[in-house]
């Protein structure tokens, strides 16, 4: 891992799990791995997320190691669990529906905006080939590049700052994914897409929706997928929020 000011990066080929010797631990003495398998089958399968990469990461990141240990007993129940920070890790549905809904092959560079506990992230970097991820609350990076860190993902990269304007340094993104609700979509985020690209975005105030937006020659496609609910987006995004 190196650190260069508030950017910590982790940069390589994803470090298999079952080479890490607290993996290999885990698979024998992990006392979730059931309840894991019947959250893949009884709350994601079952809402009809079919893409197999997709369920096959839900059924492998260890979720209750990215909630608070008061926590660990209700990880893989069908709700959001609070993380610190009046910040929120998501109901495993909706985790796996936005990973879904960007449409993964493997390989990808995806861009993530809201790293919280570091959940969606490894999810992400079971499929997607390079995930940078930025967080704007400072303890909630460090304690999410530990837990990265401590289960071998070394596919991402971790900024500490605001994602409104994405991070254009390491664009374009095969696919960029929100997990927090700005009043609008941020421009940059679309600027930053490549031709093909999806970006995955809750927007709104107090009624949201899951949005999707492909980005093709031409320029844009808008798909609205559900109602949801998500905490919402601090920092730049409270300043464009030209309504308030």
């Amino acid at each position: 891992m190196r650190r260069t000011g508030d950017l910590v990066v982790v940069i390589g080929s994803l470090f298999s799990l079952l080479g890490s010797p607290a993996a290999l631990r885990g698979q024998d003495e992990d006392p979730f791995a059931a309840d894991r398998l019947r959250m893949v089958d009884d709350q994601i399968r079952a809402r009809d997320v079919r893409d197999a990469r997709v369920l096959a990461a839900m059924a492998k990141v260890p979720r209750h190691l990215f909630v608070p240990e008061a926590y660990r007993q209700q990880a893989y129940d069908d709700y959001p669990l609070p993380i610190g920070a009046e910040q929120t890790i998501s109901q495993p549905y909706i985790v796996a529906l936005m990973t879904s809904l960007l449409e993964l092959d493997g390989g990808e560079r995806v861009l993530e905006i809201g790293t919280g506990s570091g959940y969606q992230a490894a999810v992400l970097a079971e499929i997607a080939g390079e995930v940078c991820t930025i967080e704007i609350l400072a303890p909630l990076a460090s304690r999410a590049d530990r837990t990265l860190t401590e289960l071998g993902y070394t596919n991402v990269e971790l900024r500490v700052g605001d994602g409104w304007s994405g991070w254009p340094e390491r664009a374009p993104f095969d696919g960029i994914l929100v997990t927090a609700a700005p009043p609008r979509v941020p421009q940059a985020l679309l600027d930053q897409l490549k031709v093909g690209g999806r970006l995955v975005i809750p927007v709104g105030r107090f009624f949201q929706d899951l949005l999707v937006y492909t980005r093709t020659a031409a320029g844009f496609e808008k798909r609205n997928v559900i109602p949801v609910r998500f905490v919402p987006m601090i920092g730049e995004a409270q300043k464009n929020d030209t309504d308030r």
